[in-house]
């Protein structure tokens, strides 16, 4: 029998007597550095994205019930234990936002009580990104959204293409910003006859940066569209001249500011040729497209011959798939962070690019503690 020292005084232990501590060990260590990876959706729609996730990581969905009591109030309950390991929330954002906001945070909140050591959100698409800053006498719900996840109970989250990359500061954890671009770009490659003879177009100098992006990596032009088809809701009346400014006043009667002037935007223009070639629109979100489909109208008066978006996000509202099919438009490329197989039908134009490779590699490289810089190769501050 082997003599072995511990803290200075001699221990015998037998060989047999190692290896039991051992093995003993090394399944504790198993059993509590494990990982699941859990949907909360209660719509089967929603779920798809979940599946293939797990399918490329080679785990079972986790066992889970989400659904709406009678009274529209939402009921999570888990299935299995979850204690001391990493759990993976995936939340596709459906039409019914707050209801998956809310089936969220009960999932999150349920899973922290049941003493879960890490709660990470996978929210390809984060929901009122768009409310991220300041309007009038409006709030930053963004802001608020992110720290009504924190007291939920997550920890991190995934997420893919923020409305605005200053969205991350709202979080008091860390926050992985995924790319599209790399699929979308790849699909422009593949998918799109001639594309050497494509330009890329901003629909507004807001987006020129993205479309920027896509233009220097496909070695192509880029054009810019400015101005508006109709009056934006930053020039619409809020109420700002309540009370009215003649009222009488007995006292002090205020300083005298400079007059501003009303901005007015100019109707649509397109700086760049567009003439001859195929445009590309890029942006992050199409979700309302009478702006699209006006900018498609302008661009075939310009003499593009084929007019395609590429967006990150397909939320495709209202009579989204009826406009897209009746008007210039030849495609529209989203990928399937948020669910739109019911607008597909109604309009073939719709094309989706499956971005469920990347979210797995997330998973399992935070899981893992390996470094995410792999997944953001040759993806610049700007980007």
């Amino acid at each position: 029998m082997p003599i072995r020292r511990f803290g200075g005084h001699k221990s015998l232990v037998s060989h047999s007597q190692t290896s039991k501590l051992s093995y003993g060990y090394t399944k504790m260590n198993i059993s509590r550095g494990g990982y699941r990876v859990f949907s909360a959706n209660s719509t089967t729609a929603c779920t798809e994205l979940a599946k293939k996730i797990t399918e490329r990581l080679g785990v079972e969905l986790g066992k889970s019930v989400v659904y709406q009591e009678s009274n529209k109030e939402t009921r999570v309950d888990v299935k299995e234990s979850v204690r001391g390991q990493d759990i993976f929330i995936i939340q596709t954002i459906p039409r019914d936002v707050n209801t998956a906001i809310m089936e969220l945070l009960v999932m999150a909140y349920a899973l922290k009580t049941s003493c879960a050591k890490n709660i990470i959100g996978v929210i390809p698409y984060f929901p009122y990104s768009k409310q991220c800053k300041m309007r009038k006498r409006g709030s930053i719900v963004c802001k608020l959204l992110a720290s009504m996840l924190a007291k939920a109970g997550l920890t991190h989250i995934i997420t893919m293409d923020l409305h605005q990359k200053e969205i991350q500061g709202f979080f008091t954890f860390p926050v992985d910003n995924l790319r599209a671009s790399p699929f979308l770009i790849q699909y422009i490659q593949e998918e799109i006859p001639d594309y050497r003879n494509a330009i890329i177009v901003a629909k507004s100098p807001s987006a020129a940066k993205r479309a920027q992006s896509y233009a220097e990596r496909l070695r192509l032009g880029l054009a810019v569209m400015h101005g508006e088809a109709n009056h934006s809701e930053s020039d619409m009346a809020d109420g700002r001249q309540s009370p009215p400014l003649s009222r009488t006043t007995t006292g002090h009667t205020g300083l005298e500011l400079p007059l501003m002037m009303a901005k007015e935007k100019p109707p649509i223009t397109v700086v760049g040729d567009v003439g001859g070639r195929i445009a590309i629109i890029i942006d992050d979100i199409i979700d309302d497209v009478e702006d699209f489909v006006a900018a498609a109208e302008i661009l075939k008066e310009r003499g593009a011959y084929k007019i395609y978006i590429m967006a990150t996000h397909g939320l495709l509202s209202a009579d989204a798939p009826r406009l897209i099919e009746e008007s210039a438009i030849d495609e529209v490329v989203v990928t399937n962070t948020v669910p739109h197989e019911v607008q597909k039908l109604q309009c073939p134009k719709i094309k989706t690019v499956d971005v469920s490779m990347i979210l797995a590699e997330a998973i399992r490289r935070i899981h893992n503690g390996e470094s995410m810089a792999y997944l953001f190769r040759n993806i610049a501050v700007d980007d």
